[in-house]
């Protein structure tokens, strides 16, 4: 019986350049091929009037395959649930 390959070692890259997004929000969520596409918001005030009119405002799109948005989720809730912050819909 042949042996089964052994998958090669993947090195974790930190990237010190790697921009920060903040957002205040998930917006959307979209399949296509294989891949989720989450839609990012952030809220922001106009200053152009008193008082500032509110907008929600698109800041980014994160697409993953969906194995990885799965992990991202689970992880995502695990450390939540460890912070103290529990789940409440």
């Amino acid at each position: 019986m042949a042996k089964e390959p052994k998958a090669p070692e993947i090195l974790f890259v930190d990237n010190v350049t790697a921009p920060d997004i903040y957002a205040t929000g998930a917006t959307g969520f979209f399949v296509s091929n294989g891949a989720i596409s989450i839609t990012l918001e952030s809220i922001r005030a106009s200053h152009s009037e008193p008082p500032g009119p509110l907008s929600r405002v698109v800041v980014g799109r994160l697409v993953m395959p969906i194995s990885g948005a799965q992990g991202l989720a689970i992880g995502l809730f695990d450390f939540l649930e460890k912070q103290g912050f529990k789940y409440d819909r």
